[in-house]
């Protein structure tokens, strides 16, 4: 079903991964998909492998996002999916004893930075007509700590808090704009790349690291996005301030029986 036919939506941070496989969802639901990336080339190849329009953005300045709304004034939805680990360069510390503070800034630059200016974009995009839905891709880790990775895991948490922000503030100026996150756990994107590897231990690693999860495997950015394009469309006009957890029943208990 065509559930966003001629909707307009933006997606950041979609040259690959979960960013990605919303676009494509989106697209194939009808919706007049605009892509955005830092990384010019790899979203300029997913725009035309998609079938859509690409955008350059770097979500971490303010004069970008001001250039794509003169590009893009008016929008039905707006996905704030680009992020970063930290460990995007190689291995460095991200814990909370020994995390540099430039590094901690970064993670929150684009996490964090990005997400409100993109939240910021949505609303003077929307607010004409009085309605939209506006995504923020959080993570499991914005709902539980991460010793090693605490810049990151702080930037998500605080996208969970603010999107219930924005959606109390929206609610409160009458309009139907609604802003909802999601919260992916284990998702077999790039990302996970650099950990996992391309040796015969891979497939060890694989399910040492989805040992703990109900499910028993990584989730995919299909399942994802089917999520995101529910949450973009008119079949959510009433959900607002909401989070949503796909994470394979992590978070829902011990999945051990009583022996």
């Amino acid at each position: 079903m065509k559930t966003l036919n001629n909707k307009t939506c933006v997606v950041t941070g979609a040259a690959r991964g979960i960013g990605r496989a919303i676009a494509a969802r989106f697209h194939k639901q009808g919706a007049n998909v605009i892509i955005t990336d830092i990384d010019a080339a790899s979203g300029m190849a997913a725009a035309a492998e998609i079938g859509c329009r690409f955008e350059m953005l770097d979500v971490r300045d303010e004069n970008q996002w001001r250039r794509l709304a003169d590009r893009i004034p008016v929008a039905d939805v707006v996905v704030n999916n680009a992020g970063i680990t930290g460990f995007e360069l190689g291995t460095r510390a991200h814990d909370p004893e020994y995390a540099s503070l430039e590094d901690w800034r970064e993670v929150h630059r684009v996490n964090l930075d990005g997400t409100f200016l993109g939240c910021r974009y949505a609303i003077a995009a929307m607010k004409g007509a009085g309605t939209g839905s506006i995504i923020n891709i959080s993570s499991r880790s914005g709902v539980v700590g991460i010793a090693g990775a605490a810049a990151y895991a702080s930037s998500k948490a605080a996208i969970r808090n603010h999107s219930k922000s924005v959606a109390l503030y929206c609610a409160n100026q009458g309009w139907k704009i609604r802003c909802n996150s999601i919260h992916p756990a284990a998702i077999l994107t790039p990302m996970w790349e650099p950990v996992l590897g391309k040796g015969p231990d891979r497939e060890e690693r694989m399910r040492a690291f989805v040992a703990d999860t109900p499910l028993k495997r990584f989730g995919t950015a299909d399942e994802v996005a089917v999520i995101a394009a529910l949450l973009a469309s008119d079949d959510a006009t009433y959900i607002t301030g909401s989070e949503f957890h796909i994470d394979g029943g992590l978070l829902a208990g011990a999945a051990a029986s009583p022996g």
